[in-house]
């Protein structure tokens, strides 16, 4: 059976290679937008969300794949049209206020901006604390003063250098 350009079988095959290459044809993460302005929008994106997995990092930064598969979505979100906070909206929900470098300010993320100082202010009065204790206990332990032989013995080698 013969259709136009080919046989039916050609045209089977050409179908299913078209949808077997769909997948391949999804952004992948660092696939940069064709337009320039969403790309520089996804890009400043990447610099503002952390990565999963290193912690230290941005998704900008990291090879990890997490933070490739984060790329991704971005690309996908903003190629989609969705507004910077919408992405991290999206990101905020399925990863938490963490994955911001930057979080918001709220009795949730407390730990997360005032947990360092808290815990060098600690610290601080802890050394404070043991440093004072041994220094009063060097003045307690003090030496007693000296017996009757001992202070005439001191006073015997004190005239012989004299």
């Amino acid at each position: 059976m013969k259709v136009a350009g080919g046989t039916l079988l050609g045209g089977i095959v050409s179908l299913w290679l078209a949808l077997a290459a769909g997948p391949g044809l999804a952004f992948t993460p660092d696939e940069p937008l064709a337009d320039a302005a969403l790309e520089a929008r996804a890009r400043a994106l990447h610099a503002e969300l952390r990565c999963m997995v290193c912690q230290g990092q941005s998704i900008a930064d990291s090879n990890a794949p997490l933070a490739q598969d984060m790329r991704a979505i971005v690309r996908e979100h903003i190629a989609a049209g969705a507004s910077d906070d919408a992405v991290r909206g999206f990101l905020t929900d399925r990863y938490g206020d963490y994955v911001l470098l930057d979080p918001p300010v709220k009795p949730e993320t407390y730990a997360l901006w005032f947990g360092p100082a808290a815990v060098f202010v600690a610290g601080a009065a802890i050394a404070f604390a043991l440093v004072r204790r041994a220094r009063a206990g060097a003045r307690d332990a003090g030496a007693a003063p000296l017996s009757a032989e001992e202070r005439r013995r001191l006073d015997a080698l004190l005239d012989d250098d004299a």
